[in-house]
């Protein structure tokens, strides 16, 4: 609980004051955000704001980790896992890919950095290159192997034993690109507002960290009372998404209406990897549908706005994704965020309980 606590405190602290300096940094080298120009008219007087916030966010959790990691050791001499190596190189390996895209864009002084085509093949070769690593390193994040014993939330929708090992592993691999493809994206599309990724991000973070905090102590094997999971390394896991959380609080301060700073592709890739390891971590993918679930509405509402032009040539919100819809319909900036953010952690409340429901279904507390 100590390291817990520490790893909090020191991600808190690197955002708090850290994001100051990156601000004047960013000012210093001109590196503004610029505006797309068919979005809110309102929208235009932040052209020149501050970006790349999410190269703090990433460092505050990081340090936050390696607290945490180094207090375990001199203490306990337990050295860090696996399993919190693999779920911080998601969030490293999108975020470098969200930092490439932001300074191609302060580059080129436009909104457009890199191409569709190229940000979706750097996301499948780190999403791939992920995948790989948990499947030859030892530990628990790739799909388990038997379906005895698992409880709803932790079966997997494949099964190894059952496809033979060779296509059990080109489906994981297709299984994780598709999750760090989407999640990523869907938390890119939220960040369209000040404060909405962020403080989403936020909630439903929280929400893992009390998920893994719950498996931490009903680990298989440790004889604990009650259902028990087979997942690798949850305090880990707990410390990483409580760090996040609580950087995305700090970094609030400075995001939130009107933002000093915004978080860039740079925050909201990372942010979105993370979020997507974190679901394989804990083998939670499908219960992540619901812990996320304003991403997904962010995320669907573009998809249907664009698949419903392009066969209609109709558009069925005002502007995509759904939050600018909002805003065109009357909505003040930060009421939509509020609200947003209310919606989000609805989300994450009933996510946490459908978490807790199974396991007390699975220790046959209802009997």
């Amino acid at each position: 609980m100590l390291s817990l606590i520490l790893g909090v405190a020191v991600s808190l602290l690197v955002v708090i004051l850290g994001t100051p300096l990156l601000i004047r940094l960013v000012h210093r080298l001109h590196y503004g955000q610029y505006i797309r120009q068919d979005g809110p008219k309102s929208h235009q007087v932040k052209r020149g704001t501050p970006t790349m916030g999410g190269v703090v966010m990433i460092l505050a959790v990081l340090l936050g980790w390696c607290a945490s990691a180094l207090q375990r050791y001199t203490t306990r001499g337990t050295l860090p896992s696996w399993s919190a190596v693999l779920v911080l190189y998601a969030m490293l390996s999108m975020g470098l890919l969200g930092f490439i895209d932001d300074f191609a864009k302060v580059r080129k002084k436009q909104n457009l950095g890199l191409s569709v085509h190229a940000k979706f093949i750097g996301q499948f070769v780190f999403a791939t290159i992920y995948a790989v690593l948990a499947l030859m390193i030892p530990t628990k994040s790739g799909f388990p192997s038997a379906q005895a014993g698992m409880s709803f939330i932790e079966r997997p929708f494949f099964n190894f034993e059952f496809a033979g090992k060779t296509l059990g592993i080109v489906v994981f691999v297709i299984w994780v690109n598709f999750l760090m493809t989407a999640w990523t994206n869907a938390v890119n599309l939220t960040d369209g507002l000040d404060g909405l990724a962020c403080g989403s991000s936020m909630i439903s973070l929280s929400g893992y960290a009390l998920i893994a905090f719950w498996q931490t102590y009903h680990v298989k094997g440790v004889g604990h009372p009650g259902y028990s999971y087979a997942v690798s390394d949850p305090m880990d896991l707990t410390i990483i998404a409580a760090c996040a959380a609580v950087a995305c609080f700090g970094f609030l301060w400075y995001n939130s209406n009107p933002a000093t700073i915004f978080m860039g592709d740079t925050g909201s890739l990372a942010l979105g990897g993370l979020f997507a390891a974190l679901s394989i971590a804990t083998h939670t993918e499908f219960l992540a549908v619901i812990l996320g679930g304003l991403y997904v509405i962010e995320a669907a509402s573009d998809v249907i706005q664009v698949g419903c032009f392009k066969l209609t040539h109709k558009r069925v919100f005002k502007m995509a994704p759904i939050h600018h819809h909002f805003e065109l319909e009357g909505w003040g900036e930060a009421k939509v965020v509020v609200r947003f953010w209310m919606v989000e952690f609805i989300f994450m409340l009933v996510a946490v309980v459908i978490f807790y429901g199974d396991w007390i279904v699975n220790s046959g507390l209802l009997l």
